[in-house]
């Protein structure tokens, strides 16, 4: 028997060595085509399609249909997986792929019935480019049949690719609207919740929408707040849980996105020069896709379409770029797009004041098991999201839902000639709303809204923040929604424009936006001050803003930290301060003083909250929730400075009892890793930017990364930077002067590990290294041929 071990042991191990080989074909078999001749069967003339060395992609073609067939074709080449899970996302069919473990995820999604919707309305949506949403469609199709072998990431979950529908695409761009507004209404629905177990004065308080650090582009700046007397409310005479932790704050993560510019009176040549950043879940590959498109058109500038910047695999436009005439960048706007409506359903036989409902079954696939129904409940008003113990039911209305909130208007920014038909052309356009920044070859720029807004009846409450929580039902009809009524700011006179997700308008037009979550305004007061400092711009000036890592909020809290009198019962806000020695009000890498100012800035924002919540928490009990509070700065900074003692959380005797508890869990979370000087903010923010499998490798999974650096930056300035959370891109680049612009993109153009573009790019992103906006010398030319 022992003679035969070895023959055995040589056998596994050819065995072994041959299944590698077949794996490593396999995968070299999907990796799409770079040079030679294709044919590409529906296209009217050939089309040349080039790569630069990161991958940058130039297309060449006949007419605005052969470019979006091959556009289709090298994006299905390139990402098919990553468009599938966009399509997947937004209907709810990740289960298919992924098994069991995503039905919670589909529930969620399915919920929203969007395949349904655009089934329903899909030529509307097209806006007549449904010819170009379907040759777009079978090209991505050919492309992926184009592979020797379908794309690695189904050899791993052993599944088939399923073919691509002009309706993918609508999904795959409605995949934005749950980045962008999440579809929950989390945030109002706990508001309404906690509102009615508040004394009016502390709603008020903890309502406060603003700061010093607001920096509309139209109205006024909201200010901190102001605080009550202690005739109106007294924490320390209220209702509190004495027992147990402070409730945490919720994880909101790092939003952030910026856009700006500079119109030609503070250039050197007259130029507009516009710089936007989108800040998304970073993965590899990115979830855009840089091209550069080309091709003849009698009703564009010149006859003739050229076009550069960001695409979304799976949709057949740029969404953010230049056209030579316009150029044009987006940040989330953060208004108010979601409303709850508490409602009794009708029940069968029923003779109560009702709200009649509609059922829908949804069938949701899983493999490896069998399908699951799933039953829906929709009202006039919206799905029914939730049904309350007493037979009432909340049901949510979002602008996602409605006819119009969709449409592929955006792609019509290729021909704009100028500003003004720029923004024709942002009055039909739908996407999840953003704050549209244009600036046009001629030295002009504007702001506006881009995407639908709710047009809702003044006199109607808006549950759940500001109607009395007893009002069974609400008589407000339906909302529906328009992409026309934008508030806009054109020319103006300083020749600014500055958007960070903050508040932008005040007055009358912000009644109109709402305010779905505004965030904290200081990254877009920092941008708005930079753009006041100098009287002249270039694109490398702009390019410094977006990589400013100045924490000026967090100073006056260092200050705060280290001004503090010593006392012997508070050793831990001692060794704090001593640990923060090396400010530099930078978000550094090598800095201890900002990882351990910002934690303990936090730590207090913490206590504060549960101070003001404490009568809520003490009536709901276990079903409270904290929500979130993006303005908390404006509340927590007058408090700590004034500190009154009936605004005092009961749980501490002082003020200085509150700051010194914030810092012993500081203390005792960073110091158990060592000592405090050696916790730097890089060692908190080291990139994981990894391939959505990446997990499921376990020995390859670091192949599927991007190396693991520290990153400058975090969610308080404009370079916005976490592990896995920042610039999706950058982009500063002026109309007509396309090749002066420059651009940044991470993890790459590539979603196979095989490709010479498998994170092409990633480091001048990381290290901020100006590359250039229009694509480079051609290296690799493909040919597609009818």
């Amino acid at each position: 028997m022992r003679r035969w071990v070895p023959r055995i042991l040589v056998v596994a191990a050819a065995l072994a060595l041959l299944a590698l080989v077949a794996v490593w074909l396999l995968l070299r078999a999907s990796l799409p085509a770079l040079e030679g001749e294709h044919a590409l069967p529906g296209l009217a003339a050939p089309v040349r399609v080039e790569r630069d060395a990161l991958g940058v992609v130039t297309i060449e073609a006949g007419s605005a249909g052969d470019a979006a067939r091959a556009l289709g074709w090298v994006h299905a080449q390139e990402r098919w997986f990553e468009m599938d899970l966009m399509r997947r996302s937004s209907a709810g069919e990740l289960s298919a792929l992924f098994g069991p473990m995503a039905l919670d995820a589909d529930r969620e999604r399915r919920r929203h019935r969007l395949r349904a919707r655009i089934g329903q309305r899909l030529p509307e949506i097209a806006s007549g480019r449904l010819a170009e949403l379907e040759a777009y469609a079978e090209g991505a199709n050919a492309g992926r049949q184009a592979l020797g072998a379908r794309p690695w990431p189904y050899l791993l979950l052993r599944a088939q690719p399923e073919p691509w529908a002009p309706e993918d695409s609508i999904l795959a761009a409605y995949a934005m609207y749950f980045d962008l507004q999440g579809g929950r209404n989390e945030r109002e629905l706990r508001w309404w919740r906690m509102a009615p177990h508040l004394p009016p004065a502390l709603r008020t308080l903890l309502g406060h929408d603003g700061s010093d650090w607001d920096a509309p582009l139209m109205g006024e700046a909201r200010g901190d707040a102001v605080l009550p007397r202690p005739d109106e409310v007294d924490l320390r005479r209220l209702p509190f849980p004495r027992d147990g932790d402070a409730t945490p704050m919720p994880e909101a993560g790092t939003p952030g996105s910026n856009n700006f510019a500079v119109g030609g009176a503070l250039t050197a040549d007259g130029r507009a020069i516009v710089a936007n950043d989108m800040h998304l879940g970073l993965g590899v590959p990115n979830v855009w896709f840089r091209v550069r498109l080309r091709w003849p058109d009698p009703s564009a500038p010149g006859g003739q379409v050229d076009v550069s910047g960001f695409t979304l695999p799976g949709v057949p436009a740029v969404i953010v770029g230049s056209s030579g005439n316009v150029a044009w960048g987006f940040t989330n706007s953060y208004g108010d797009y979601m409303d709850w409506r508490l409602e009794v359903p009708c029940a069968a036989g029923t003779n109560v004041d009702c709200e009649p409902v509609e059922r829908h079954v949804e069938r949701i696939a899983v493999a490896g098991g069998d399908a699951v129904e799933f039953d829906i409940e929709e009202t006039a008003w919206g799905p029914v999201v939730e049904r309350l113990d007493d037979g009432r039911a909340l049901a949510l209305r979002w602008v996602a839902h409605l006819p119009g909130s969709i449409n592929l208007g955006l792609a019509d920014l290729a021909t704009a000639a100028n500003l003004d038909q720029a923004l024709a052309v942002a009055d039909r356009t739908a996407v999840p709303t953003q704050n549209l920044v244009i600036g046009d070859r001629d030295g002009r720029i504007a702001w506006r809204l881009l995407g639908p807004l709710a047009r809702r009846d003044p006199a109607c409450h808006r549950l759940p923040v500001d109607a009395p929580a007893d009002v069974p039902q609400l008589r407000c009809a339906p909302w529906s929604i328009a992409t026309d009524r934008s508030p806009a700011v054109i020319d103006p006179p300083h020749h600014r424009l500055w958007t960070a997700n903050s508040r932008v308008v005040g007055g009358e037009p912000e009644a109109l936006v709402g305010d779905g979550g505004y965030a904290f305004g200081a990254r877009q007061q920092q941008i708005r001050d930079l753009l006041f400092a100098g009287r002249s711009y270039t694109e490398q000036d702009l390019l410094a803003i977006q990589l400013d890592t100045r924490a000026l909020v967090l100073d006056r809290w260092w200050h705060l930290l280290k001004g503090l009198p010593p006392r012997a019962d508070a050793p831990a806000l001692l060794a704090l301060a001593a640990a923060a020695a090396d400010w530099n009000a930078h978000a550094d890498t090598a800095s201890s003083g900002y990882r351990l100012v910002r934690a303990w800035r936090l730590a207090v924002h913490a206590r504060i909250a549960d101070g003001l919540t404490g009568p809520a928490q003490v009536a709901l009990g276990d079903a409270f929730q904290m929500p979130d509070l993006p303005q908390l700065e404006g509340i927590a900074w007058p408090l700590v400075r004034q500190q009154p003692q009936h605004l005092l959380p009961p749980r501490f005797d002082d003020w200085h009892a509150l700051f010194e508890d914030a810092a012993r869990e500081v203390r005792d979370t960073l110091g158990a890793r060592g000592p405090l000087e050696e916790r730097t903010w890089g060692e908190r923010n080291t990139a994981r930017i990894c391939h959505p499998l990446a997990d499921a490798v376990p020995l390859l999974g670091r192949r599927l990364c991007m190396p693991a650096e520290p990153l400058p930056g975090d969610g308080l300035v404009p370079r916005v930077q976490g592990p896995s959370f920042g610039a999706s891109q950058r982009m500063v680049v002026a109309p007509g002067h396309e090749q002066d612009g420059i651009a940044h993109m991470p993890g790459g153009q590539s979603g196979h590990p095989l490709s010479p573009y498998w994170g092409a790019g990633h480091d001048d992103w990381v290290h901020g290294r100006p590359t250039p906006f229009l694509p480079g010398p051609a290296e690799r030319t493909l040919t597609l041929h009818p």
